[in-house]
């Protein structure tokens, strides 16, 4: 096998991408098609967290503006995070990958209280850290979330699997001239509005220069690519490297 181009990760999953099919909730086939491609990360010997969205679930801004309080929203989209990570947990467990789900709102009966020595002793162990509930604070996504855990533990980059294969200039859904950009800085990302992470996130990214790989969790294998540095999706970071 290549050598990995990186030896810690932290991969970002959306809700809408556990769903896989499905409009809402979670797809067991998806999530055993991620277990299984995490399981290579694993025995590839590249260290792996985790952070997973809610938006299968719930999504906090969407019950802010039908009227609902805001952090009470946001707090709701924290607990969709945390049935996620169990249920990424379990699929992992059931492909023999020792897991840890940490979470930053405390819930001792189901996860580990988040805590950033602790979380890496994990990952020097080869578990695989799922964090769960986002920063713990409202206001906050799990974009930014993923930035903020992604500097804390020293991860090299943070790998965005969604169900599109890269940054578009337009969605190329509705668009079929839409471009696909193989790499941007994160600045043009800032100054363009494209939809990578929002811009909190992409800021903590820039400030500490941790880059993103934008590639689709839909084709097999893509997880792994990604880690070894294969030319896949889009990369954002600083100037040209990447």
């Amino acid at each position: 096998m290549t050598k990995p181009k990186y030896q810690r990760v932290v991969i970002k999953l959306s809700g809408e991408a556990l769903a896989g099919a499905q409009p809402f909730g979670l797809e067991h086939h998806t999530l055993d098609s991620i277990a299984h491609q995490v399981k290579d990360l694993v025995n590839a010997g590249i260290q792996t967290a985790i952070v997973v969205g809610g938006g299968n679930i719930w999504r906090g801004i969407s019950g802010s503006q039908r009227g609902m309080d805001r952090a009470t929203a946001d707090y709701m989209g924290m607990l969709a995070t945390s049935i996620n990570a169990l249920a990424l947990q379990d699929a992992l467990e059931n492909h023999d990958v020792q897991t840890r789900v940490m979470s930053a709102i405390e819930m001792r009966q189901i996860a580990e209280p988040y805590i950033r020595r602790r979380a890496i002793r994990h990952l020097e162990k080869g578990r695989v850290v799922i964090f769960a509930a986002g920063t713990g604070n409202p206001f906050f996504s799990t974009d930014t979330t993923a930035a903020l855990r992604a500097a804390e533990i020293d991860a090299e980059v943070i790998l965005m699997a969604k169900k599109v294969d890269g940054v578009y200039d337009s969605d190329p859904v509705k668009d079929p001239t839409a471009h696909k950009f193989e790499s941007l800085t994160y600045i043009e990302v800032l100054n363009r509005g494209l939809k990578v992470m929002d811009s909190t996130a992409i800021s903590l990214c820039m400030d500490n220069d941790i880059p993103i790989v934008v590639f689709s969790i839909l084709e097999e294998g893509n997880i792994l690519k990604a880690a070894l540095g294969e030319k896949i999706g889009t990369t954002v970071g600083r100037g040209n490297v990447c």
